[in-house]
């Protein structure tokens, strides 16, 4: 069975078309990691992604925080950590507001590793959304933010239930 064969038999209806854009997000998904993890042998797209999210912030965070903006366990952030600590690109140390907790903080080596690897990721994702205008391109990045509404509302059960 190819892509196009699911395209045809799903974009029928709204219930067939809400399957296929679930199964395209997890495909895609698979399909980039697997990309992204053969074009940069150092990191993995886990690990980058966790390194771009401490770039971004401008400070150390915990564990648990990172675990919350990329949607994995703390569990998980401490795993991809300790790899990335292992490699010299961060440093974890205790919280000094909560000794219970650990924080991921960069290293200088990190930010060579960002001014080697910008170049390759740059290039990657200009080629993998080359095949959008600038309009859709718009589209694409508000409906996507607009995914986040319906994940916050399949995840709020487990919010409650996390309370009790």
């Amino acid at each position: 069975m190819q892509i196009a064969d699911l395209i045809e038999r799903f974009r029928h209806t709204r219930d067939g078309q809400t399957r296929a854009v679930f199964s395209t997000i997890f495909i895609a998904g698979n399909r980039l990691q697997t990309c992204f993890d053969k074009a940069d042998s150092h990191v993995t797209l886990r690990q980058f992604m966790l390194l771009t999210m401490l770039k971004q912030s401008g400070k150390d965070m915990t564990f648990t925080q990172l675990g919350e903006l990329l949607g994995c366990s703390r569990q998980n952030i401490r795993k991809l950590a300790a790899s990335l600590e292992k490699k010299g690109l961060v440093t974890i140390l205790k919280s000094p507001r909560d000794g219970r907790a650990c924080v991921i903080r960069p290293t200088e080596t990190l930010a060579q590793y960002f001014q080697q690897a910008a170049q390759l990721h740059t290039q990657k994702l200009t080629d993998l959304f080359s095949v959008y205008s600038d309009q859709e391109m718009e589209q694409l990045f508000w409906l996507l933010m607009k995914l986040y509404t319906g994940i916050e509302r399949l995840e709020q059960p487990q919010r409650e239930e996390e309370k009790i």
